[in-house]
């Protein structure tokens, strides 16, 4: 039985048992982020003396209330101090060390918490460790405030990236204590999460940190140049009604609630100027980040791990209904499109027939926001480790009825078990039960044979530029070679230009 005493490289922890599984819930892998610490980089745990409790849920990070919904009427509390992490284990014992699989939940860089991912059925169905990380998030985590440090009071880049790194240096640290393989770490997130997952692949500092990869819909090219997110944190501390010169008094003084909600209205206006385009993102410092992460992919030049990586089939869906984050209409498509090179947007749509009725206008902005990325990253990275591209296309009745379909972060439930929960048998009250439910078995057994092997099954060959063997999950999956050529061609070299006249991107921002 595995004990629930664990001690760690900081002190003991006390855990929870169930039935099947050990669970360690909010163990700090940094000092809080408080005070002097707020806007710095993650500094290391203050060791503590006697027994940690690690039974319960405390702070996921500052962000809106609503976006910490962790059950159908309860809420997590948010707050500063929310550098922590979640640890499931099989409670039975092991002769040999798990694999471990550490994620990275999405909400772009908005919202969210680890709370929602224990991942107990995951661990007991493939006999790993499975971790999940809380980091900073809006503007105490995606804001690059650091134009405005002094001397005596510094401001860094990257917090949010920088709080990623930590966490794993920490599964490096105590893992094995907890019966996990730290020579066998699988990062793996969706949405926002899976852009962190291409960001770390491109991370000097996290080199070594993890062994495997899994990017589920990832906005692949989300990344601020050092002159845009200067000139966005300056239009953020605008909303704070300070000036540079006040800077350090309002960073530091305003409540985190209000300094979020002030980065979050500069965030809304900087989206409807330039849909497509995403300020709360990791920024190409040239120091923590050297270089955007898709860049560093498509050179060869990022970490060469094995890599699973792929979209859904109806991604932007749910965003045209609930969060305007993807342009989906004919005038956002012209809007984006006007920012990348001449004739895109017809070459594209040719692709697409029935543009520009709405539905059409949807799918091209899902696969603009995700797909289009998502090939860059297949065609740079297969050339130099082994690279498996996936498509989820199942929906149950119920989703394709009210035209949501294969919509973003539905994986996550076949993925994480889900399927067999309340909220699963709602979205097959229908039909589709046994059909969702042999998706999550063909999600889970490649997911968990990728991390304990760094393969999936052996039916889904490796993408290369010769093959582009790609997993269809859907009722059967199956693999195709090269699904939609044309639109795969069409999306070829379709990036949003770099400015050329001396003006940054969110120049009206705010």
């Amino acid at each position: 039985m595995m004990p629930i005493e664990i001690v760690t490289a900081d002190g003991v922890v006390r855990g929870r048992a169930g039935r099947s599984v050990v669970r360690w819930r909010a163990l700090p892998y940094a000092a809080p982020p408080v005070g002097d610490l707020r806007l710095r980089a993650p500094q290391p745990v203050r060791p503590w003396a006697g027994v940690r409790a690690a039974d319960r849920f405390r702070f996921a990070a500052t962000q809106h209330p609503s976006g910490a919904r962790i059950g159908p009427r309860t809420w997590q509390p948010v707050g500063e101090d929310c550098l922590t992490l979640n640890v499931t284990a099989p409670a039975a014992s092991s002769d040999t060390p798990r694999p471990v699989m550490v994620f990275i939940h999405g909400g772009g860089y908005v919202i969210g918490t680890s709370s929602m991912y224990s991942g107990a059925r995951l661990a007991v169905r493939g006999d790993v460790i499975v971790v999940s990380v809380n980091y900073r998030l809006g503007g105490l985590g995606y804001v690059d405030f650091s134009e405005f440090s002094t001397p005596e009071r510094p401001f860094d880049a990257n917090l949010g990236l920088r709080d990623q790194v930590a966490a794993l240096e920490w599964v490096q640290r105590n893992i094995a204590a907890f019966g996990g393989d730290p020579t066998n770490v699988t990062i793996f997130g969706e949405s926002a999460g899976a852009h962190a997952v291409v960001s770390l692949m491109a991370t000097p500092a996290a080199r070594g940190l993890f062994h495997r990869a899994i990017a589920q819909s990832a906005p692949a090219d989300w990344t601020m140049t050092r002159q845009d997110a200067h000139r966005f944190a300056r239009r953020c501390l605008e909303r704070l009604g300070a000036d540079p010169a006040d800077a350090v008094t309002a960073l530091t003084t305003t409540s985190a609630s209000a300094l979020c909600r002030a980065t979050d209205r500069a965030l809304g206006r900087a989206m409807r100027e330039e849909p497509g385009s995403f300020a709360y993102a990791p920024v190409a410092d040239g120091e923590f980040l050297p270089e955007a992460p898709l860049d560093a992919i498509v050179a060869g030049r990022a970490h060469r791990v094995p890599l699973i990586v792929g979209t859904n089939r109806d991604e932007a869906t749910l965003f045209q209904r609930f969060v305007k984050a993807v342009p989906h209409t004919e005038d956002q498509l012209a809007t984006t499109f006007a920012r990348c090179e001449a004739g895109a947007l017809e070459r594209v749509a040719a692709c697409y027939p029935g543009y520009p009725s709405p539905a059409t206008a949807v799918r091209i902005g899902g696969d603009f926001m995700f797909l289009r990325p998502t090939l860059e990253v297949l065609e740079g990275h297969s050339p130099h480790a082994p690279t498996y591209a996936y498509r989820f296309d199942f929906a149950p009745r119920a989703l394709r009825l009210a035209g949501f379909g294969a919509t973003h972060a539905l994986d996550l439930i076949p993925v994480f078990g889900w399927v067999n929960t309340p909220v699963g048998r709602m979205m097959t009250a229908a039909g589709g039960y046994r059909a969702f439910l042999s998706v999550q078995r063909a999600m889970q057994d490649n997911w968990l044979s990728f991390a304990r092997t760094g393969s999936p099954l052996p039916a889904w060959p490796a993408y290369t530029a010769d093959h582009r063997a790609t997993q269809i999950f859907d009722h059967p999956t199956r693999v195709l070679i090269d699904p939609d050529p044309a639109i795969r061609r069409a999306w070829q070299g379709v990036r949003i230009a770099a400015p050329t006249d001396g003006q940054t991107r969110t120049e009206n921002a705010g």
